[in-house]
């Protein structure tokens, strides 16, 4: 059994976590990528360290993509990406070329996007097309696609509240991004009919259409945060209007001051989450370098520190900071046990 000590780690452009206790001579594992796994990564370095004698991990949250982008940099680089999405076939064939043959896919558990505005604001209850024809460069007026005049969500669905459009999403580069593109922008663009107009466009190259599904507007209707979405919660607390796209562990830990949006008439939570029933939600990984485990101590212990009962599973600690368990934790701990390399192919 995992000694498990409570505590709480702040959300950081870039943290490595020091410690006192532990004054182990060999080098520090080193975990890049996503901001919203960053909170269980570190958490579980603290058990990790209660429970064997390496040196604390070193955990730099920059976004998944650029974490697998450091990753696959070479054998030197970062032991584990943290990712809030699937690598791609593009990244793994990068690692490929610099040598990273050998992965370990680890699916820690599951997240849902969330939609929050102040606690002291009304409760909206989405779907895909609100957001999309609220944000989109472009919308459908009969046949025809036009710019988007749309200043309320009142103009975009008549149901909902006439609060000004002031959306906040993360940057491109971060793996809550690509999620919400595509199960939000880019759904919501095939539900309002846009797609097909897209495609005609497009003279039928559907590639081409789903970038324009997923181009935002210009001006003060959508801002995209280039830094941790921990940054906007002040700002999203404080305002009228400010709805921010963040993930359930932050809203979670914030939730005395921001409100959650229904998605479909769903309420985000671990069990609509956990069954399916929220339609917005992703896995989360990490990407272990397997031939690094013979050289860099410690690294296979962490991450069955994070996969284990006490962490990752139904009543494990990590649900109290929004982890949604995965079904299948056994065969994760077997694989990360068995050392199971993933296909290069994706």
């Amino acid at each position: 059994m995992f000694s498990i000590k409570t505590l709480k780690i702040p959300f950081l452009t870039a943290f490595t976590i020091a410690s006192s206790a532990a004054q182990a001579t060999n080098s520090p594992i080193e975990l890049v990528g996503s901001t919203t796994v960053y909170p269980y990564a570190a958490i579980s370095a603290d058990t990790f360290v209660e429970n064997h004698n390496f040196a604390y991990p070193e955990v730099a949250p920059v976004g998944s993509t650029e974490g697998i982008t450091s990753f696959c940099a070479g054998h030197g680089s970062a032991d584990i990406a943290l990712s809030s999405r699937k690598i791609k076939a593009a990244e793994l064939a990068t690692c490929a070329t610099n040598g990273v043959t050998k992965i370990i896919e680890v699916k820690i558990g599951y997240d849902g996007l969330v939609f929050a505005n102040s606690r002291d604001n009304p409760r909206f209850d989405f779907t895909p097309a609100d957001w999309f024809l609220a944000l989109a460069a472009e919308v459908p007026s009969g046949e025809d696609l036009i710019p988007n005049t749309a200043e309320t969500w009142q103009h975009v669905n008549t149901s909902l509240p006439e609060t000004k459009i002031r959306a906040i999403v993360p940057a491109p580069h971060f793996g809550t991004r690509e999620v919400f593109d595509k199960k939000m922008m880019l759904q919501g663009c095939k539900d309002s009919g846009a797609f097909a107009l897209f495609v005609a466009a497009n003279e039928g190259d559907a590639a081409a259409a789903s970038k324009d599904c997923t181009t935002l507007r210009s001006g003060v209707y959508v801002t995209e945060e280039q830094g941790s979405m921990h940054d906007v919660v002040p700002m999203v607390a404080n305002s009228d209007t400010a709805i921010a796209v963040t993930s359930l562990g932050l809203f979670e830990s914030n939730a005395r001051d921001l409100r959650a949006s229904r998605v479909n008439g769903v309420n985000p939570s671990n069990e609509s989450i956990a069954s399916g029933a929220y339609p917005v939600s992703r896995p989360m990984f990490m990407y272990v370098k397997q031939g690094n485990i013979g050289t860099k101590p410690g690294l296979k212990e962490y991450v069955q520190t994070v996969v284990s009962d006490e962490l990752s599973g139904p009543e494990g600690f990590l649900t109290n900071f929004g982890l949604v368990p995965d079904p299948e934790l056994r065969a994760t701990q077997k694989r990360v046990a068995q050392e199971e390399i993933m296909p290069l192919s994706n």
